[in-house]
């Protein structure tokens, strides 16, 4: 349940910190860059969907790392997920980063094949019946779907399913690059059915740490639960754009801005 609605000193806090974080500035150091490169929606959402499944680490090698998945499929993830040849999948496999390794690389391009082929693309592989509803349960759906080709099992781990408790960090993220309005030059805006307000916060250890700081979330693990908590407190301050509210979070934790409340 959500807690009390955040005081004006909350309001003020977060609305300067959006103000100051949520700028084009804020892609210069992030993974965002990587499809923010891209003019096309198929290029965009392809390696932003790889890129933020590789998002755990130093962001620095986050980037590099999502550079060379741009090399790997030859500067057009779109096209290579539409047409690679068994030849150029077997190109992935060197890939590594920490546990994600070629495997794992080959199988996602597949899976995003599959949701292009057979449910009309990846946006459309969240929805039921033309609308996105509760997003736990959509996450779970896409994920579902995009594993229905035979894959192997340890390829599974990689994209999250809050019906068994995970936060799906980094799902959320992309869905956030996907979903917001790209008006302060950070995300991209390229999705219309999901709309900003059907988006979870991207819950990691900044954006945890300063939201229970300023009594945003009580609940102590950084897990499901929690980010529907956080989400609705947020819901309050802002009902139509609440996760416009991680970077004024997530900018306050890394750059260790919180003033005392």
């Amino acid at each position: 349940m959500p807690n009390e609605v955040p005081d004006a000193h909350i309001r003020r806090l977060l609305d300067g910190a959006y103000r100051r974080y949520a700028t084009s500035a804020f892609v210069e150091h992030d993974p965002l860059q990587v499809p923010r490169s891209f003019a096309t929606r198929s290029d965009a959402e392809v390696i932003g969907f790889l890129t933020a499944t590789i998002a755990w680490g130093q962001r620095r090698t986050t980037i590099a790392n999502a550079w060379r998945l741009v090399r790997l499929m030859e500067g057009e993830p779109g096209a290579f997920v539409d047409s690679a040849s068994a030849r150029e999948l077997a190109q992935l496999a060197s890939f590594v980063h920490r546990t994600f390794n070629g495997t794992d690389l080959r199988q996602f391009v597949l899976g995003l094949r599959h949701l292009r082929r057979a449910h009309g693309g990846m946006e459309e592989s969240f929805l039921l019946d033309g609308t996105v509803g509760d997003m736990g349960t959509a996450i779970a759906r896409f994920k579902a779907r995009f594993f229905e080709p035979r894959h192997p099992a340890r390829t599974r781990k990689h994209v999250a399913d809050p019906s068994r408790g995970s936060n799906a960090k980094r799902i959320n993220m992309f869905l956030r690059w996907m979903v917001r309005t790209p008006t302060e030059g950070v995300d991209l805006g390229l999705w219309t059915r999901i709309r900003p307000a059907d988006l979870m916060v991207p819950l990691d250890v900044h954006t945890g740490r300063v939201a229970r700081e300023l009594g945003l979330l009580t609940r102590a693990q950084d897990d499901w639960k929690s980010v529907v908590e956080l989400t609705e407190n947020l819901r309050q301050l802002d009902p139509v754009d609440p996760v416009k509210y991680d970077l004024a979070l997530f900018g306050l934790g890394v750059n260790g801005a919180l003033s005392a409340r």
